[in-house]
């Protein structure tokens, strides 16, 4: 792969494999030859890539794309509404030995479709992080769940205990609930009493929107894990932590 320049002062940034400065994409149905062409230009950028929702199980590409990612240090992560489905369908046997099967190492546990126990969620963090990297989503699609920032600092923490890699702030990929009033607006009390609670390198904060992936980076700096990029924005964000961009400059590039 090309090199790019190094001759500006920027912000000192991890090279991967990284514990911090996590980007975290939302892949909502790559084709092949888009994965390939992403994986090209942004795998050195990439981290982690959700296959969003339960599109893994309906796409026969996936163990070509997991492989595809696998080789460019982009493990791929299966959605969590696939898991919960399962759940729901006491299946989940079955969605491990498959993911198993074709490659998958990561695993999202969530609850947003609120049809699991908080004690079931939890038990299946704790027998996946047997088998996978896993990611504990805390936050409900409906955008009022939990209730408040202590219960939502509450649940990460015990996802954290049941052996959680990673704990995710949902956001969506609206950007409209979980950290965000239905404007776009960060909840800042969320995101303190989140951080008060939970070190900020376990904590991935799902932010679509560039307006808060800069607020992200100029409140918690370049090495702010972020999730649910798209893919075509993992390059603009890596300017906006590098302050390559004007909603971020004072951040690091003229310091």
């Amino acid at each position: 792969m090309p090199e790019c320049p190094t001759f500006l002062s920027l912000p000192p940034r991890a090279v991967k494999p990284r514990s911090a400065g996590i980007t975290h994409v939302l892949d909502k149905g790559l084709t092949p030859d888009a994965t390939r062409a992403f994986l090209g230009q942004a795998a050195h950028l990439t981290d982690i890539v959700k296959v969003g929702w339960g599109i893994g199980y309906i796409d026969p590409m996936l163990p070509d794309r997991v492989r595809m990612c696998a080789e460019h240090g982009c493990p791929i992560c299966l959605g969590g509404t696939l898991l919960e489905v399962a759940a729901m369908q006491d299946r989940v046997h079955q969605l491990r030995d498959w993911a198993l099967s074709i490659g998958i190492t990561h695993v999202e546990v969530s609850n947003g479709l609120r049809a699991l126990p908080d004690a079931r969620k939890h038990a299946l963090v704790r027998e996946l992080a047997a088998d996978f990297v896993v990611l504990a989503e805390t936050g409900a699609k409906e955008g009022n769940y939990p209730p408040t920032p202590e219960a939502w600092a509450d649940e990460m923490d015990r996802d954290l205990d049941a052996g959680a890699s990673w704990l995710v702030a949902e956001g969506r990929e609206s950007g409209t609930v979980g950290l965000y009033d239905s404007d776009h607006m960060i909840r800042e009390d969320l995101v303190k009493i989140i951080l008060d609670r939970i070190p900020q390198d376990r904590v991935i904060f799902e932010a679509p929107a560039k307006a808060q992936q800069a607020w992200f980076v100029r409140q918690l700096g370049p090495d702010v894990n972020i999730g649910n990029v798209e893919p075509a924005s993992v390059l603009a964000l890596e300017t906006l932590r590098l302050g390559l961009r004007a909603d971020t400059v004072s951040a690091g590039a003229l310091t």
